[in-house]
Protein backbone atom coordinates (compact mmCIF):
# COMPACT_ATOMS: atom_id res chain seq x y z
CA UNK A 1 0.00 0.00 0.00
CA UNK A 2 1.24 3.58 -0.88
CA UNK A 3 1.36 6.35 1.02
CA UNK A 4 -0.17 9.52 -0.43
CA UNK A 5 2.56 12.48 -0.37
CA UNK A 6 2.16 15.16 1.19
CA UNK A 7 1.93 18.52 -0.81
CA UNK A 8 4.41 20.97 -0.61
CA UNK A 9 2.69 23.66 0.93
CA UNK A 10 4.49 26.40 -1.67
CA UNK A 11 2.44 24.76 -4.66
CA UNK A 12 -0.83 25.09 -3.25
CA UNK A 13 -2.99 28.14 -3.74
CA UNK A 14 -5.21 30.23 -1.29
CA UNK A 15 -9.10 29.14 -0.86
CA UNK A 16 -11.16 32.70 -1.96
CA UNK A 17 -13.10 32.73 1.09
CA UNK A 18 -15.33 34.82 3.66
CA UNK A 19 -16.37 35.43 6.96
CA UNK A 20 -18.86 37.08 8.94
CA UNK A 21 -18.94 39.04 12.20
CA UNK A 22 -22.47 38.35 13.32
CA UNK A 23 -23.23 41.64 16.13
CA UNK A 24 -26.54 41.28 17.92
CA UNK A 25 -28.18 44.43 19.66
CA UNK A 26 -25.96 44.36 22.76
CA UNK A 27 -22.75 44.91 20.39
CA UNK A 28 -21.78 41.09 20.96
CA UNK A 29 -20.87 38.42 18.10
CA UNK A 30 -21.83 35.40 17.26
CA UNK A 31 -19.29 32.44 17.19
CA UNK A 32 -20.03 28.82 16.72
CA UNK A 33 -18.27 25.26 17.57
CA UNK A 34 -17.13 23.44 14.88
CA UNK A 35 -18.96 20.03 15.01
CA UNK A 36 -16.06 18.26 13.45
CA UNK A 37 -13.81 18.89 16.44
CA UNK A 38 -15.32 16.44 18.90
CA UNK A 39 -16.14 19.83 21.72
CA UNK A 40 -12.60 20.54 22.24
CA UNK A 41 -12.29 24.02 23.34
CA UNK A 42 -10.18 25.85 20.84
CA UNK A 43 -12.85 24.98 18.07
CA UNK A 44 -15.07 27.78 18.31
CA UNK A 45 -15.14 30.26 15.21
CA UNK A 46 -16.67 32.85 13.71
CA UNK A 47 -18.93 31.67 10.20
CA UNK A 48 -16.86 31.53 7.19
CA UNK A 49 -16.87 30.27 3.97
CA UNK A 50 -15.80 29.76 0.33
CA UNK A 51 -16.64 31.75 -2.85
CA UNK A 52 -18.40 30.50 -5.40
CA UNK A 53 -16.74 31.12 -9.05
CA UNK A 54 -18.00 34.78 -10.12
CA UNK A 55 -19.75 35.17 -6.86
CA UNK A 56 -19.47 38.76 -5.78
CA UNK A 57 -18.16 38.99 -1.90
CA UNK A 58 -20.88 40.22 -0.54
CA UNK A 59 -23.75 37.86 -1.44
CA UNK A 60 -21.21 35.38 -0.63
CA UNK A 61 -21.26 36.27 3.02
CA UNK A 62 -24.98 36.78 3.31
CA UNK A 63 -25.27 33.17 1.84
CA UNK A 64 -22.78 31.98 4.14
CA UNK A 65 -24.71 32.96 7.44
CA UNK A 66 -28.10 31.48 5.42
CA UNK A 67 -26.30 28.14 5.04
CA UNK A 68 -24.63 27.74 8.47
CA UNK A 69 -26.55 29.56 10.49
CA UNK A 70 -29.97 29.24 8.85
CA UNK A 71 -31.13 33.09 9.11
CA UNK A 72 -31.65 35.60 6.67
CA UNK A 73 -31.73 38.21 9.30
CA UNK A 74 -28.57 40.06 8.48
CA UNK A 75 -27.85 43.00 7.06
CA UNK A 76 -24.21 44.04 6.06
CA UNK A 77 -22.46 46.89 7.96
CA UNK A 78 -19.17 47.08 8.00
CA UNK A 79 -16.05 45.41 5.77
CA UNK A 80 -12.19 44.89 6.36
CA UNK A 81 -10.81 46.75 3.65
CA UNK A 82 -8.01 44.23 2.83
CA UNK A 83 -7.79 40.47 2.26
CA UNK A 84 -6.96 38.36 5.45
CA UNK A 85 -5.02 35.48 4.72
CA UNK A 86 -3.59 32.53 6.83
CA UNK A 87 -1.79 28.94 6.34
CA UNK A 88 -2.69 25.85 7.82
CA UNK A 89 -0.14 24.34 9.84
CA UNK A 90 1.82 21.74 8.77
CA UNK A 91 -0.63 18.73 9.82
CA UNK A 92 -3.29 20.10 7.94
CA UNK A 93 -2.16 20.35 4.76
CA UNK A 94 -3.23 17.74 2.32
CA UNK A 95 -5.73 16.95 4.41
CA UNK A 96 -7.99 20.16 5.80
CA UNK A 97 -9.74 22.41 2.96
CA UNK A 98 -9.71 18.80 0.99
CA UNK A 99 -6.49 18.87 0.65
CA UNK A 100 -6.06 21.12 -2.21
CA UNK A 101 -5.44 24.42 -0.32
CA UNK A 102 -2.33 25.90 1.54
CA UNK A 103 -4.82 27.73 3.63
CA UNK A 104 -7.60 30.74 3.04
CA UNK A 105 -7.45 34.24 1.46
CA UNK A 106 -10.29 35.74 3.49
CA UNK A 107 -12.75 39.17 2.94
CA UNK A 108 -14.18 40.05 6.07
CA UNK A 109 -17.59 41.43 6.83
CA UNK A 110 -19.35 42.95 9.80
CA UNK A 111 -23.28 42.38 10.01
CA UNK A 112 -26.19 43.05 12.44
CA UNK A 113 -28.32 40.12 13.51
CA UNK A 114 -32.27 41.79 12.80
CA UNK A 115 -33.57 38.34 14.45
CA UNK A 116 -34.23 36.68 17.59
CA UNK A 117 -32.39 34.36 19.00
CA UNK A 118 -35.02 31.42 18.34
CA UNK A 119 -33.80 32.78 14.25
CA UNK A 120 -30.83 30.77 14.57
CA UNK A 121 -30.74 26.96 13.47
CA UNK A 122 -27.18 25.50 12.49
CA UNK A 123 -29.19 22.49 10.74
CA UNK A 124 -29.25 18.58 11.96
CA UNK A 125 -26.13 16.04 11.75
CA UNK A 126 -24.41 14.78 9.81
CA UNK A 127 -24.58 18.12 7.37
CA UNK A 128 -24.07 20.75 9.91
CA UNK A 129 -21.03 22.47 10.49
CA UNK A 130 -21.47 23.27 13.87
CA UNK A 131 -22.95 21.95 17.03
CA UNK A 132 -23.29 25.02 19.14
CA UNK A 133 -23.54 28.71 19.26
CA UNK A 134 -23.08 31.79 21.69
CA UNK A 135 -22.65 35.48 21.68
CA UNK A 136 -19.16 36.65 22.96
CA UNK A 137 -17.26 40.18 23.25
CA UNK A 138 -15.75 40.78 20.12
CA UNK A 139 -12.50 41.20 22.24
CA UNK A 140 -12.39 37.67 23.25
CA UNK A 141 -12.19 36.85 19.87
CA UNK A 142 -8.49 35.87 19.83
CA UNK A 143 -8.24 33.95 22.89
CA UNK A 144 -11.39 31.41 21.78
CA UNK A 145 -9.82 30.69 17.93
CA UNK A 146 -7.34 27.68 17.12
CA UNK A 147 -3.97 29.12 17.10
CA UNK A 148 -3.96 29.25 13.45
CA UNK A 149 -6.74 31.41 13.30
CA UNK A 150 -5.55 34.13 16.10
CA UNK A 151 -3.57 36.82 13.70
CA UNK A 152 -6.84 37.53 11.81
CA UNK A 153 -9.19 37.47 15.34
CA UNK A 154 -6.39 39.96 16.52
CA UNK A 155 -6.90 42.23 13.29
CA UNK A 156 -10.70 41.81 13.42
CA UNK A 157 -11.30 42.45 17.09
CA UNK A 158 -9.57 46.21 16.55
CA UNK A 159 -11.52 46.51 12.96
CA UNK A 160 -14.77 45.56 13.96
CA UNK A 161 -14.58 47.44 17.38
CA UNK A 162 -16.34 50.10 16.16
CA UNK A 163 -19.40 47.92 16.18
CA UNK A 164 -19.69 45.96 19.15
CA UNK A 165 -21.27 48.40 21.32
CA UNK A 166 -25.57 48.39 21.83
CA UNK A 167 -27.69 49.26 19.35
CA UNK A 168 -30.88 51.29 20.63
CA UNK A 169 -34.28 48.93 20.29
CA UNK A 170 -36.46 50.34 17.71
Amino acid sequence: MSVAAIPDPATLPYRRNVGAALFNSHGQVLIARRADMGGATDSWQLPQGGIDAGEDPRAAVLREVAEELGTTSAVIIGEHPDWLSYDLPAHLIGIALRGRYRGQTQRWFALRFTGTDADIDLGQPPDAEFDAWRWAELASLPDIAVSFRRPIYTILARSFARFATPTPSL
